[in-house]
């Protein structure tokens, strides 16, 4: 089969051919028809994280496809099922499998970190009675693949972590695709949004998905301007960026109560530290809230919203490109200068 390796941290990734993917009794081998890029795979390429310990490797979490091939042992699925790959897989039965949080699991295992993802043509997916989602009839490959961990940790986060409600103030700092995401939820949700980034081409999308209110971080000190708009602070702010600047600004801009959701990921600089006003948090109440993926459990309730609501989640689709473009885009999210998600259609 045909996959994007990376072979080296840092380095430029090609697409070779290499071995098809070896089925086991308990997987199913997925040919993958769509597989969406996502920041965290500019991380792991530029070396932020050292989280793949053997090389050449095949990055990719965001993917979906067709059941391909399947195991003696799986009774869920069956060759030609349409489904999407969860990006937290669980073994089910640790404590916090049992509890329902699949996506804290003992023994989590991501696809494209531990194993071969969705940069390839085909991909095998472990204990997929348990790591499968079967895709609604009416969504495509590729709107599923735009869900790839930034909605699905976006849903996870405003519905379930913070639980944004109708009316609140909800300002999302960072719009990529995790951001606009969730002001693509938090607006779906009724509430009153704000957006807040540097780049004027994303705040004109960040409208077009629901925010109401747009602050370009270039032209105004936004801690000021959403403490004005807000007259006072934000209900819920959301940093979807990890960068020391929007989580300081966001949590700043926060009211008395109020609710701070981190859903981005740190750089090398930060190295997962940030500095953080700990004296305003005491005084104000701020809840520091975490979002990582989205139990498996929860998918038939994000399925239910997105078609209760009319979410369109393609409308976050800007780009579609082949195998041997999805480095190029990679690469670009250096200067965060992407707008909108792109996805690989082309394999």
């Amino acid at each position: 089969m045909r996959a994007l390796l990376l072979e080296e941290t840092g380095k430029p990734m090609e697409v070779k051919e290499v071995s098809d993917p070896t089925l086991t009794p308990d997987g199913v081998i997925i040919k993958v028809m769509a597989n969406g890029i996502c920041r965290s795979d500019w991380h792991i390429w530029a070396g932020d994280a050292n989280v793949v310990k053997e090389f050449p490797h095949v990055l990719g979490h965001e993917f979906t496809g067709t059941v391909e091939e399947v195991g003696n042992n799986v009774k869920k699925f069956q060759k030609g099922d349409k489904v999407i790959v969860p990006v937290a897989q669980s073994d089910n039965t640790c404590p916090h499998c049992l509890g329902g949080h699949h996506n804290l699991c003992d023994n989590r295992v991501i696809p494209g970190i531990n194993y071969w993802g969705g940069y390839s043509q085909y991909v095998h997916v472990p204990n997929a009675d348990g790591n499968l989602v079967t895709l609604p009839e009416t969504m495509d490959f590729v709107s599923a693949a735009s869900l790839g961990c930034r909605f699905v940790t976006a849903y996870h986060g405003m519905v379930d972590q913070v639980k944004v409600q109708a009316g609140e103030w909800v300002v999302i700092h960072g719009c990529g695709g995790v951001g606009l995401s969730a002001i693509q939820l938090a607006s779906s949700l009724g509430a009153k949004v704000i957006a807040v980034d540097i780049g004027e081409d994303k705040l004109e999308i960040a409208k077009q998905l629901g925010a109401h209110i747009t602050v370009n971080g270039t032209q105004n000190d936004s801690v000021e301007a959403v403490r004005e708009i807000t007259k006072g602070g934000a209900d819920v702010s959301v940093d979807a960026l990890g960068i020391s600047d929007t989580c300081q600004n966001a949590i700043l801009g926060l009211g008395k109560r109020g609710r701070h959701l981190q859903i981005g990921l740190t750089t090398k600089k930060e190295k997962g530290y940030i500095s953080l006003p700990i004296d305003m948090i005491v005084a104000k109440e701020i809840q520091l809230i975490g979002s990582s993926g989205m139990p498996t459990s929860r998918y038939s309730a994000m399925f239910n919203l997105i078609e209760s609501v009319h979410i369109d989640p393609s409308k976050l689709v800007t780009e579609r490109v082949s195998l041997e473009e999805a480095y190029g885009v990679i690469a670009g999210m250096s200067e965060y200068s992407n707008v909108g998600i792109s996805v690989v259609d082309r394999f």
